[in-house]
C-alpha cells in the first residue's frame, strides 16, 4: 500500500523559514504529478504548489511565489516545500498528495503556525 509521510512542520515568527518534506514508499507507478495543499481553521482546503515528477516542472499558487520552492529527490522519492518569509496567514495544517491521473493519495498532515 502506497503511503506519504509529511515532516519538518513547526512554530516559527514571521520571516522566518521551514522546509517540508514528503516520504514516499510503497508502489508509485510513476505518478505525474505530486503536490502540497494546505487547509487553515475553519478555511477550506487550498493548493499550494504542484511538481510533475518526469522533469520537475512546477506551479505555484499565487500566494506562495516567491516565498515557497517546491522540488524533488528522485533518488529518496521525496517532495520538498521551502517555505521562506513566512507570514502569519500562512498557519495551516500541510498536506502531501500525489496520484498519477488524480490525487489519490494523501498524507497524514504537518501542521505550521507562524506567530507575528
Amino acid at each position: 500500500q502506497v503511503q506519504l509521510v509529511e515532516s519538518g512542520g513547526g512554530s516559527v515568527q514571521a520571516g522566518g523559514s521551514l522546509r517540508l518534506s514528503c516520504a514516499v514508499s510503497g508502489r508509485t507507478n510513476k505518478w505525474y504529478q505530486m503536490a502540497w495543499f494546505r487547509q487553515a481553521p475553519g478555511k477550506e482546503r487550498e493548493f499550494v504548489a504542484t511538481i510533475k515528477w518526469s522533469d520537475g516542472t512546477t506551479v505555484l499558487a499565487d500566494s506562495v511565489k516567491g516565498r515557497f520552492t517546491i522540488s524533488r529527490d528522485n533518488a529518496k522519492n521525496t517532495v520538498y516545500l521551502q517555505m521562506n518569509s513566512l507570514k502569519p496567514e500562512d498557519t495551516a495544517v500541510y498536506y502531501c498528495a500525489a496520484g498519477e491521473s488524480a490525487y489519490d493519495y494523501w498524507g497524514q498532515g504537518t501542521q505550521v503556525t507562524v506567530s507575528s
